[in-house]
């Protein structure tokens, strides 16, 4: 019943999301370890605002105490990215997170992390899979948690100032301070409020927050950030006249962005905005890697400053084991998510936005105009994404058409060449493409379609939807 996707282990709460199974995926890694040889090093763990994300870490931690490995638990509410940011920096063979990241409310799970903080790969979580099966229920043991605590098998820990210390150190500081920018926060109910307050207050900026209460329901929204999501902070951004808006998903590991004049930044233009600062302001030099449903605007940027940019299949493991093969300097998604060399090897909203603050400020430009200034020297392209629930016989089918059968539908431009690395991706002559594929977090057909302009993309799109029989 335990299955990893692209995200880790994903489940609705009191289905499959239970004490029985997440003492059973807890038990299952412990086998891991052991055979590993990697137990006496322990493992440390984490925990979101979601409904049961603090008892679920603590449900974990006894089977873990239970088998001698020592579990060091992060005792308040945390990102993501902090606790991969100690696996890391601590030498840690596997780190834990309990979190649905950007699921709706009635889903939570589990993130897996691996040796240097790397979300764990297929290989990986397939081990584990493996090892989980061949459990029977008798086998899971565990000891009561303050009993795990007396034994020193479980310890409170909260290393949220060391992790703040790192990015701190990384930014420009001394330039944020001088530019007296004024920013709002959404942190979505999630976990980001004070890790971004702190680093932006020091840093002396302004800062106002909106939906900062402990809400399990995340206000009846999904806690994504997205444009369907963010109208108030949009609303908020230009009442206010705030230089720019700053969003994070529930678990803080992926950002959205409201620019200088309200408009909802697509997590596409974070990420060119990002590599253009990185390469012609502070004079990096390198590619940049990004998944096969990302804009190809980053292979237009890379292109201008005579460099490289390669595609891999969704998932941020794919990434960030990209990155280390090729030098990249950043890396990310469509989805929200991205990493910069010389941080962590996985998603970090928080490091992002620091970075976002950062361009602000050295340029002394808005958000607007470095995204003009990009347009000129780099051209522009459209992206149109479409989302489509499924049932399980429709999914067999679409895959069959796709996947199987290699069928396309008349398109109205003509085609370079086809990729079935992650779903059926269509790259057309003129540069733009288009890819039906599954999500690999939820029971969702994605279609993602770029063009030159805004038409043809939505065009294509129809044509999709119609060829697989999509509502």
């Amino acid at each position: 019943m335990i299955k990893f996707g692209t995200g880790g282990w994903r489940a609705i709460i009191g289905d499959e999301f239970t004490k029985a199974n997440i003492q059973l995926l807890a038990q299952g890694l412990v086998n891991k370890m052991k055979s590993e040889g990697v137990s006496e090093n322990g493992i440390v763990m984490g925990y979101d605002r979601r409904f049961l994300s603090k008892e679920a870490m603590q449900w974990a931690a006894q089977v873990f105490a239970a088998a001698h490995i020592k579990a060091y638990l992060i005792n308040k509410s945390s990102p993501t990215p902090l606790i991969m940011y100690y696996v890391m920096k601590h030498d840690f063979p596997y780190g834990m997170m309990v979190t649905a990241s950007h699921n709706p409310a009635i889903y939570n799970g589990v993130k897996v992390f691996t040796a240097g903080g790397r979300d764990a790969d297929e290989i990986q979580t397939k081990d584990i899979e493996d090892y989980i099966s061949d459990i029977e229920e008798s086998q899971v043991m565990s000891v009561e948690y303050e009993d795990g605590k007396a034994a020193g098998y479980i310890e409170e820990i909260y290393p949220l100032n060391e992790y703040l210390d790192n990015i701190i150190a990384s930014v420009n500081m001394e330039a944020i301070r001088g530019a007296g920018l004024k920013v709002a926060l959404d942190p979505m109910y999630g976990v980001s409020e004070t890790s971004l307050k702190t680093i932006l207050l020091t840093a002396r900026c302004e800062v106002d927050t909106i939906h900062d209460r402990h809400d399990t329901l995340f206000g009846g929204k999904l806690p994504a950030p997205t444009a369907s999501t963010l109208h108030t902070l949009q609303n908020y951004v230009l009442e206010k006249k705030c230089d720019i808006g700053i969003a994070t998903d529930g678990d803080a590991d992926r950002i959205g962005v409201i620019d200088d004049k309200g408009n909802f930044l697509h997590p596409n233009d974070i990420l060119v905005l990002l590599y253009y600062y990185l390469v012609k302001f502070k004079g990096w030099h390198g590619p940049v890697v990004r998944n096969i449903a990302t804009t190809h605007m980053l292979d237009k940027v890379a292109k201008e400053f005579g460099e490289s940019c390669y595609e891999v299949p969704v998932g941020f493991k794919y990434i960030s084991a990209k990155m280390q093969e090729t030098g990249a300097i950043i890396g990310g998604e469509s989805s929200g998510g991205l990493t910069v060399h010389g941080h962590i090897n996985g998603k970090d909203g928080i490091y992002a936005a620091a970075l976002l603050i950062e361009m602000i400020a050295v340029t002394g430009k808005k958000l607007s105009e470095i995204m003009e200034d990009i347009h000129t020297e780099c051209g522009s392209i459209h992206m149109e994404e479409r989302d489509y629930k499924f049932s399980q016989e429709k999914k067999e089918q679409v895959f069959r058409v796709l996947m199987e059968e290699k069928q396309l539908p008349k398109l109205p431009s003509e085609i370079d060449h086809v990729s079935y690395l992650d779903g059926s991706k269509v790259y057309f002559a003129n540069g733009g493409w288009v890819i039906a594929r599954f999500s690999g977090t939820e029971p969702l057909i994605r279609i993602f379609c770029e063009m030159p302009t805004v038409e043809e993309a939505e065009e294509i799109c129809k044509i999709y939807e119609t060829f697989l029989d999509l509502k």
